[in-house]
């Protein structure tokens, strides 16, 4: 794996601090599936976790593949061992809904927040969600809402959210979130992006409200082409 380190710092460095009164909120997002978006959301996250006043949380909103728990359990010595699981809503709002909804044993409506669970490593400084996908059955569907509640519960108890969006062309989640969070950066695998697919993504993106704050090329030792430099120009 390519180390991001340098990136990461740097990428922290443009987006400066965190206000003070409030929680930022961060989305990684890529056009095509394979950019690599959840490592570098990841390895965001663990930075910010190190360098920041207040924990960090990330939101793996691929709701149906989750694998951002996993991949940090599997690396003990860099985030440490996780901790006990706890609901990942302070106040039960929730950013998706599944329907039909999800059932109890006793036939009753489980709220979707108590579906989302998070576990802290690194000590507690960040903290990584998990949605349950084996309460879903045939026919039901999960899909991100348009509301700005359960962000801006969260902005309360977090220095920084970093949310793994799912690439574009399968998901529509990027563009959903981009007028509630406080920037988007995009993620773009150097030598398999059409120059394009970014450009576009980035065009919906900013048509909704939202504000890209830059690009993120997943290659350390790739010069970003004129098409990433436009990105943010």
């Amino acid at each position: 794996m390519v180390d991001l380190t340098s990136e990461m710092a740097g990428l922290w460095a443009a987006l400066g601090p965190a206000p003070q009164h409030r929680g930022r909120v961060i989305q990684f997002a890529s056009a095509s599936t394979g950019e690599g978006v959840s490592t570098v959301a990841r390895e965001f996250a663990r930075l910010a976790a190190v360098r920041a006043r207040k924990p960090v949380w990330l939101i793996d909103g691929d709701l149906l593949q989750q694998g951002q728990l996993e991949a940090a359990a599997a690396e003990p010595e860099r985030f440490g061992r996780l901790g006990r699981a706890a609901l990942a809503s302070p106040d039960g709002s929730s950013f998706f809904a599944v329907t039909p909804r999800v059932m109890d044993q006793q036939n009753r409506p489980v709220a979707p927040a108590r579906l989302l669970a998070a576990r802290p490593c690194l000590g507690g400084r960040l903290w990584i969600t998990r949605f349950a996908t084996e309460t879903l059955r045939s026919g039901q569907r999960v899909e991100v809402i348009g509301d700005p509640g359960y962000w801006d519960a969260l902005r309360k108890h977090a220095d920084t959210v970093v949310i793994d969006s799912p690439a574009a062309d399968r998901n529509d989640m990027a563009i959903t979130l981009a007028p509630f969070v406080d920037a988007t950066i995009l993620v773009v695998a150097a030598e398999t992006t059409a120059a394009h697919e970014p450009v576009i993504l980035r065009d919906e993106i900013e048509a909704v409200g939202g504000r890209i704050a830059g690009a993120v090329v997943n290659r350390s030792t790739y010069r970003p082409p004129g098409f990433l430099r436009r990105l943010t120009g």
